[in-house]
């Protein structure tokens, strides 16, 4: 076979300048088809030593060097999945808890979904243009399907492949691609979340602000005002999740009756959502440490759903500072 040979002074340059703009885009299908941040760097690492590994063979005239690039990461993905289960949230392992005074039920032996920062990820209007298709409730809701359906529905709805390209990664026919997409947009649209919903982000994270600005005031009545009727509160590792307003305003008179109500907050991003990092004062120091992560869905001018993280990891991924000190 005939390749297109990299530059022969310094083959490693030529793989990076080739490789890395592609490197980014890597990690959110890997992101979206394991359902962890950490995951998914780790096998776009794994594609990238099999890329170089093979570098002296690519052809050029064959396939561009992101299609070489998707077939093999989705080759590493598929490999993966077969020694992994689905990441869930809570919501997807049972009924909401009726009373916001429950004990919460910690479950850290699940392997929980993980969010991803957007400072991981593509350029910003990259991230936002299919930033439907990262947020967390979707993910949550691919993880349902099996490991190739998974990958067909990412590859045609996400990145628009062609059934026929599609074909080509997965070693299938397009006739087999177009059924298992069918059977994946069926499935999600059993879970309510076919349809991709267009929204205006800067009037998302205003709603978030408003959010913000009286959690910090531990002011639960302004926070009710910016809950959509039906919001969802859930808070891997905890298999404990409310949905309604009045369930999530009474757990959240509960967080500030046990945690205080002297709080900071930073402004972030995860999953092409706004997003926060909120800070408790430790009475000790006079500092604020890391509490929680949390992660939110708007729409129409509400907060539907309020996906809140403890874990160290997800909060180290999202480089927080490890105190804050008190506000001027």
């Amino acid at each position: 076979m005939t390749t297109t040979s990299p530059h022969p002074d310094d083959p490693a340059a030529e793989f990076a300048r080739r490789t890395d703009p592609h490197r980014r885009e890597l990690l959110a299908y890997c992101y979206r088809m394991l359902g962890s941040a950490h995951d998914a760097e780790d096998l776009v690492q794994d594609t990238l030593l099999r890329a170089w590994r093979a570098f002296d063979r690519y052809d050029a005239r064959r396939a561009s060097v992101r299609t070489w690039l998707y077939r093999i990461a989705t080759n590493v993905c598929l490999t993966a999945l077969d020694s992994r289960t689905r990441r869930p949230l809570p919501s997807g392992l049972g009924a909401p808890d009726e009373d916001p005074l429950t004990p919460l039920e910690y479950a850290p032996e699940v392997p929980w979904l993980q969010p991803i920062p957007d400072a991981w990820l593509a350029d910003p209007g990259q991230v936002l243009a299919a930033r439907d298709t990262l947020r967390l409730a979707w993910v949550a809701a691919v993880q349902h399907l099996p490991a190739r359906q998974r990958a067909v529905l990412i590859l045609r709805d996400v990145l628009d492949h062609s059934a026929a390209e599609t074909a080509a990664l997965l070693d299938t026919t397009p006739a087999a691609v177009n059924s298992a997409l069918q059977r994946a947009r069926a499935r999600l649209a059993d879970a309510g979340v076919a349809e991709t919903r267009v929204t205006e982000e800067a009037a998302d994270r205003q709603v978030v602000d408003r959010y913000t600005a009286a959690f910090e005031k531990a002011d639960i009545g302004a926070l009710t005002a910016l809950l959509a009727h039906d919001a969802i509160l859930e808070m891997p590792p905890v298999r404990t999740w409310f949905t309604g307003r009045d369930r999530y305003a009474g757990f959240m008179t509960w967080v500030f009756a046990a945690n205080g109500t002297d709080w900071r907050v930073l402004p972030t991003a995860a999953n092409g959502s706004p997003a926060m990092a909120a800070y408790v004062r430790h009475t000790a120091t006079e500092s604020y440490r890391p509490h929680t992560l949390q992660v939110f869905d708007v729409a129409d001018g509400r907060i539907t759903r309020n996906t809140v993280f403890q874990d160290p990891a997800v909060l180290t991924a999202f480089d927080l500072p490890k105190t804050l000190p008190p506000a001027r």
